[in-house]
């Protein structure tokens, strides 16, 4: 459940396949630390898995031995002479219906690489009786690549059929081989509105169009940016911070903007506000000064309506951007890091970026709606 929940955070896990009843060894590929991870969360419970870890690196130091024999079910195994002994010693657990996990390669390889298998796993497997069952793993040489960073990504678990204890090292490579390029290659449903909108957000027009999005609102615009940081964030994720703060710069200088117009004596068209609104905002300057604006991301009042009763009523252009910083960026940077948040987390669900699209129009329409007739 552990390393469940961990996977679901970082792109969601799934798995095909299950474990056969009694004791097994599980062979499967290596391409990153994540493959155990993977493996813990993708195998069930009740075979009690215990993955086989190299002696002189997981239970090289007091904190490995202790992350290794804790949080990974791992148990030493030394490359430099006594492994097969150690991994004899598991013929008990085997044969109490426990599940044992190698990764015959003994190393990690390169991504998209099979190396040879060792035959300890399969000698081991002969020594108890048990079946080996071959397991192909995809996503993690993305997750977590050998020498690399974490970074998002879906990891797939496919269990195959078992192999009679009596196969040899050869076979079982070419079944984990064959499990793991069919896990590699099946293809990811997305939704071609996902991808044409993270195209565009991920190009170099991307962040000027946030900004230009988020000055137009604080001017006359009746969308507010925190609807483009809902369509882009969900369908680019890894971008949201930027989108965020870009749009926050957009609203800043679309208020200040607004503010010299006003004071100015310009009239910009407000559409979809109304003079309760207005009323209200001038009552708050009035008895607040430029703190008034701290009240814009609650009460539904556009803030084009705050910036340009704030040049009317002559506030002081710097009082009012460090106040309207200080409310804008709380509300901007919570709704772009809350949406990339969920479209991390909604990684699975991407082929339906349309059906969220809908409701998010939905929604948001009929709370537009709510709003200006809250204030009418």
């Amino acid at each position: 459940m552990l390393w469940r929940g961990l996977l679901t955070l970082t792109g969601g896990i799934a798995r095909k396949g299950a474990l056969p009843d009694g004791g097994c060894v599980v062979v499967a590929n290596h391409t990153s630390h994540a493959d155990t991870a993977a493996l813990l969360a993708a195998l069930d419970a009740r075979h009690s898995p215990t993955i086989a870890a190299a002696a002189d690196y997981w239970f090289a130091s007091p904190w490995r031995r202790r992350v290794c024999a804790r949080l990974a079910a791992g148990f030493p195994v030394r490359r430099t002479g006594g492994g097969m002994d150690d991994l004899l010693a598991k013929e008990d657990a085997l044969r109490a219906g426990h599940a044992v996990v190698l990764f015959p390669e003994g190393t990690r390889a390169r991504r998209g690489e099979l190396g040879a298998f060792h035959k300890g796993a399969l000698v081991l497997a002969g020594q108890a009786g048990v079946p080996v069952v071959p397991v192909g793993i995809a996503g993690t040489d993305r997750l977590l690549p050998k020498h690399g960073r974490l970074r998002p990504s879906l990891v797939r678990v496919t269990i195959g059929e078992p192999l009679p204890p009596t196969a040899t090292a050869q076979e079982a490579r070419a079944a984990v081989a064959e499990l793991h390029r069919r896990t590699a290659a099946e293809p990811l449903r997305d939704s071609r509105a996902r991808k044409r909108v993270a195209a565009a957000v991920g190009s170099r027009w991307g962040l000027p169009l946030a900004f230009a999005w988020a000055c137009a609102e604080a001017l006359s615009w009746p969308l507010m940016p925190e609807l483009f940081l809902a369509i882009a964030c969900v369908a680019l994720p890894r971008r949201s911070l930027k989108l965020a703060l870009t749009a926050l710069a957009g609203s800043l200088t679309g208020g200040l903007l607004a503010l010299h117009l006003a004071a100015s004596g310009v009239q910009v068209p407000h559409p979809l506000t109304t003079d309760r609104m207005r009323a209200e905002v001038r009552h708050e300057l009035a008895a607040e000064g430029p703190a008034a604006v701290r009240h814009q991301p609650w009460n539904g009042i556009p803030f084009k309506v705050y910036a340009a009763e704030a040049g009317r009523a002559e506030v002081a252009a710097p009082d009012w951007l460090a106040e309207a910083a200080l409310s804008r960026g709380s509300r901007t940077l919570t709704v772009g890091l809350g949406f990339g948040a969920f479209g991390f987390l909604a990684h699975r669900l991407r082929r339906r970026y349309g059906t969220y699209l809908a409701l998010l129009g939905g929604g948001f329409a009929t709370g537009l709606g709510l709003i200006v007739a809250g204030w009418s």
